[in-house]
This record gives C-alpha cells, structure tokens and sequence, in this order.
C-alpha cells in the first residue's frame, strides 16, 4: 500500500487481472463517452439556442433509466454478465454511429440527439449493474475501499479529459469529430471487454423476473440506511445538477475556452479530493459522511450558481466536484461493504436509478426553471434547496446517521460470506 499521504492504493489493480481488465475499458469507454456528453447538448444549443430544449434531454432519458435500471439489476444477478456488459456497450457504439451520420448532414435533426439519449439511458442502465456487481466480486471486501477510490480516478480523470477535448474538438471542428473519436474509444474497449472470463449464470434461479425485482425491493426497503443513500444522491441531483447549463454559463464568457474549463470544473475538484482521500481510512461512519458532503456540494453548486467572474464559477464547480467525489467514495464503500453479493446486482440496478435518474430529472428542472426565471436564479436555488433538504434526511433517518462500518452487522455477514466463498 502506498504510504505517502497522496498515495494511491494500486492493490484492487495489482491482485486482479480481471479487474484490471474491466477498470481500463471502463476508463477509455468514458473518456470517449464524456466528450460525447458536451457535443450532445453543445449542438443542440447552436440547433436550438433554447435552455428549455437542452434540458429536455434529461426527460427522454427518465422512463429508459427507471424501466431498465430495475431490469438490468435482475439480469445481473442471473444471466451472464460479461455477455451483458459487451452487448450494451454495442448498443451505444452503434447509437453514436447514428449521431456521427447526423452531424454529416448539412442540417441536423434534432429528434436524433433526443433518440440517442434515450438509448444510451436504457442501455447504460441495462449495463451498470453487471459492472457494479462484477466489481464487487473481483475485489477483496478490505479492499473495496481503495477499488472505490480507484474508480474515483479513473471516472474524474475521463470526465476532465474527456470534456475538455470535446469541448475544444467541438467548438473547433464540431460535433461530429467527437462523434468519430468517440467511435475509436468503443472499439478499443469493446476488445478489452471480450477478454474478460465469462461470469457463470444462476441456474438455482425459479422465481420469475416480477419476483426477483420485487425481493431486491423487499431488501432494499428493510436497509433504510441504503436508502438514505439513495434519496440524498437523487435529491443533489435533482437540485442541483449544473451540466446541461454549462453551454448557456459560457455564454457570459469567451466561449472558445470557456466551455472547456466549465466543463473541467467538477471533475477536476473529484480528481483533487480523491487524491487527497487518504484520511477517508480513518472514517467509518460513512452515513455522516456523505451527509455533509452531499450539503457541501449544494453550497458549491449555489456559489458556482450565484458568481459573475469566471474564477468564482470555477471555484464553485471545483468545490462542489470534491464534495461529490468524497460522497461517492462512502457510498461505494458503504454498498460493497454491507449488501450481501445474492442481491447486488438488484441493488446495483436501484442505485443506478439513484444516481442517474437524478441528474436527468435535474437537467430537466434546472432548464425549466431557468427558462420561467432566470439561469441564475435555477443554479443559486437549486444549490441552497439540496443543501438544506440532505440535512433534513440526515435527521429524519438515525440509521444512516448511525451507520459505523465497524459494528455494523451487515459489514460483518458480508465479510462472512466472502470469506465463506472463498472470493
């Protein structure tokens, strides 16, 4: 393990091959994918110079994230899910194919980007539950800390990489050179993916898809601690997602480098804050954790909201991207720590739903409202209503509040059962 504060534990990557496998691809899929993630509203600004248009995209992606989400969490936990994961990176790839061909167009269609977003939300659903489970099993429990921190990097450093070339390339050349890169992106790892071990299938599974959904519910319902975790994620999200309106935010500036560093804002403060996570060792009641963090991102977002210098904005989104980044570190720990691996791939697919169905419904609102007041007035609003409105959920459930990883029970009876697995 590494001993420099700043020190990263390499473990979860040196011990598992197949880890390793799947943090790569993982890695080089979002890179693409979050270059993609600036074109899509980007073009949709200059198609329709409309916050309410842009912020619609999140609504198509509502019912593909809530339909699949639960459905991919059952097949998770049944079929394979390598097979799973492989075919819905596909999916994707063949979907930006579709907006790479739109962009040749002299005139665009808009109907594709909406088109594109709604796929992309029901196969991403369909696919990260596999992944999140895959994880859990490939990693040792005392290791799920660091694989958590990990994944940390990997998503920050793609989600500044990536958008901040994306945000350039598209300004620059326009959207469809992102379109085609990120089309390089999914075949490289595509390849990587087909090398993974094929994951065994249930074959002791006799309850049907209803009752396999409706058990990991029944669970999920009997753990209000993991349900805090679930309601604090979406109403941040839902409150105070700043994304969708980064293109209008540059506005204000010079756009060519603007947009660019907006979009680095938050991953760079997650970046930062994970690197500098070592202390998070030493926390274990991670339902205080990711309280005050969840309030700290509300503040940030409300500041990045309210400030008219580009350095304040910056500052805010920063702030905010550590926040967040602290508060998925816990979360992450907190699930692959105590759910018992039969469910978690169920479980996985309810936390997808939390964690995306979030930032959709808050493109959706920070457009409205911003179209019926003012951008200003969404961002500010929305950042102060998250803050205010996590702390009254750290007070209205004492388990999560409570939670301590080390004399939790469902800690232990997990631990039990990967040691009795021998995984």
């Amino acid at each position: 393990m590494s001993q420099g504060f700043f020190g990263l534990d390499l473990a979860p990557l040196r011990n598992s091959q197949q880890f390793r496998r799947l943090y790569v691809a993982g890695f080089i899929s979002m890179l693409g994918s979050q270059a993609t993630y600036v074109a899509v509203p980007f073009q949709l600004r200059k198609l329709t110079h409309s916050t309410l248009a842009v912020g619609s995209i999140g609504l198509v992606e509502l019912a593909p994230l809530v339909i699949f989400g639960l459905y991919g969490g059952v097949l998770a936990d049944r079929i394979s899910r390598r097979r799973l994961i492989i075919a819905m990176e596909f999916v994707v790839m063949v979907s930006t194919a579709l907006l790479f061909a739109n962009a040749l167009f002299a005139h665009p269609v808009t109907w594709i980007l909406y088109l594109d977003a709604a796929i992309v939300a029901g196969a991403s659903s369909l696919q990260t539950p596999s992944i999140s489970a895959m994880n859990q099993v490939l990693v040792a429990p005392s290791l799920q800390r660091s694989a958590s921190i990990l994944g940390n990097v990997s998503s920050t450093t793609a989600s500044i990489v990536g958008p901040a070339l994306g945000g350039l390339a598209a300004v620059a050349f326009g959207p469809g050179s992102v379109y085609l890169a990120n089309l390089v992106t999914f075949a490289i790892s595509l390849y990587l993916l087909s090398r993974l071990h094929a994951s065994p299938e249930r074959t002791d599974v006799t309850e049907s898809v209803m009752e396999s959904m409706s058990e990991g519910v029944r669970y999920a319902k009997s753990r209000p601690d993991i349900v805090g975790t679930y309601i604090i994620d979406l109403l941040a999200m839902i409150l105070a997602f700043p994304v969708v309106m980064l293109p209008f935010v540059a506005v204000r500036f010079h756009e060519s480098y603007a947009l660019s560093l907006l979009y680095c804002g938050l991953p760079f403060g997650a970046l930062v804050a994970t690197l500098t996570s070592r202390w998070t060792r030493h926390v274990h009641r991670y339902g205080r954790a990711i309280v005050v963090a969840a309030a700290l991102w509300g503040l940030g977002i409300a500041a990045f909201g309210a400030s008219s210098l580009l350095w304040l904005v910056l500052a805010g989104l920063v702030i905010a991207g550590g926040a967040d980044a602290i508060s998925g570190v816990f979360r992450n720990t907190m699930w692959n720590e105590s759910i018992p691996p039969d469910v978690r791939g169920r479980m996985a697919g309810i936390e997808m739903i939390s964690y995306s169905l979030g930032p959709t419904a808050g493109q959706f609102r920070a457009g409205v409202m911003a179209a019926w007041t003012s951008l200003r007035f969404s961002l500010t609003f929305g950042g102060l209503a998250c803050t205010g409105s996590v702390a009254v959920v750290g007070a209205a459930l004492p388990s999560l509040w409570r939670f301590d990883a080390r004399s939790d029970a469902h800690v232990a009876e997990v631990r039990a059962l990967r040691e009795a697995e021998g995984t």
